[in-house]
């Protein structure tokens, strides 16, 4: 069991985190300058993803942004910070800039349809990452992990430990790639008797909305041996609860993405399973989609990244200072 230091250590690794996000919000890390490798008539990528302060988002990017500045083109990001609204209007003034090409992990899959058809009505390419948008004709390409079956491998792998559980499930409703990944969990363990499910707390996948989320259901007396997170920020988010009321020992979170926290935490037995997402394969296949689309050579419509199953067992073989 790792003892209050650590787990100390390990949220302040999570505020460090958020402290570079902040950073990106007011430009500091965002001015890195292209323009002495720009070529004439370069090609300008814009991008808008949930928001940043996920590692995942600035490795995808990071990805991409290697590959414009190699061709020489110009590149844009955005920050709406979870808010659907803001990512809208963020959208509209880079499509009014003058963008080729929409890189968009959407904050609200069902929202974005207005200002995508938008886009394509003025020419520019829009490659979805991440998360899927609601009508999928409106993506050139739609590049994501296998989301559903990140729920289905963690299912697999709760059953092999429960016969009998008291389920929580963490949420973000308007995400389609948190749906998909509790469904696909769902599905699973749906299967098995003596499996009930106490509850699901909506916490948009952030770690500073889970942590006093469970809080309140904790006071409010739920009880429950099990958490099933939809990403690995809540899943911090949960253990950090649950080490403050003293039930780590006595509940299982799992959870989806391998970030580098909480793989620590499932080699300190305070994280039972997560599902692997692999940003930079994601990245680099968004960036190589992009210049094909500008090329007008085929592309496929759909990619799905495969996922693989993360326990105590095999964590060491990913590395646990970095992601996959």
């Amino acid at each position: 069991m790792l003892n209050r230091n650590k787990l100390v250590f390990w949220s302040l690794l999570v505020l460090i985190d958020l402290v570079i996000a902040a950073l990106l919000l007011s430009g500091i890390l965002l001015k890195k300058d292209y323009s002495l490798n720009q070529k004439e008539n370069a090609w300008f990528i814009g991008e808008s993803y949930m928001t940043m302060n996920n590692e995942f988002y600035k490795i995808i990017s990071e990805e991409i942004s290697a590959k414009v500045e190699l061709e020489g083109d110009k590149i844009i990001l955005r920050d709406p910070a979870l808010n659907a609204k803001r990512q809208i209007e963020q959208i509209r003034e880079m499509l009014a800039m003058g963008i080729d090409v929409l890189v968009v992990a959407p904050v609200d899959w069902e929202s974005l349809a207005s200002v995508l058809e938008e886009a394509k009505e003025q020419g520019t390419l829009i490659v979805v990452v991440d998360t899927n948008v609601y009508d999928e004709d409106l993506a050139d390409c739609t590049i994501t992990s296998d989301n559903y079956n990140a729920g289905v491998i963690v299912g697999d792998y709760f059953l092999k430990q429960c016969k009998t559980a008291k389920l929580m499930i963490m949420t973000h409703e308007t995400a389609k790639s948190g749906q998909d990944r509790v469904q696909g969990f769902l599905d699973r363990i749906g299967r098995q008797d003596g499996i009930e499910i106490v509850g699901e707390i909506e916490c948009e996948g952030q770690l500073e909305i889970a942590m006093p989320k469970l809080q309140e259901a904790i006071d409010a007396g739920a009880d429950f041996d099990n958490v099933f997170c939809l990403n690995d920020l809540a899943g911090v988010g949960v253990v950090a609860a649950l080490e403050k009321n003293d039930m780590l020992k006595n509940v299982n979170v799992y959870g989806v993405d391998a970030s580098p926290d909480s793989k620590a935490l499932i080699k300190e037995g305070m994280m039972a399973a997560s599902a692997a997402q692999f940003p930079s394969e994601i990245g680099k296949q968004a960036a190589e989609v992009i210049y094909r689309l500008l090329e007008g050579t085929d592309t496929q419509k759909n990619i799905l990244v495969p996922v693989e199953l993360i326990t105590q067992e095999n964590v060491d073989e990913f590395g646990i200072d970095r992601w996959q």
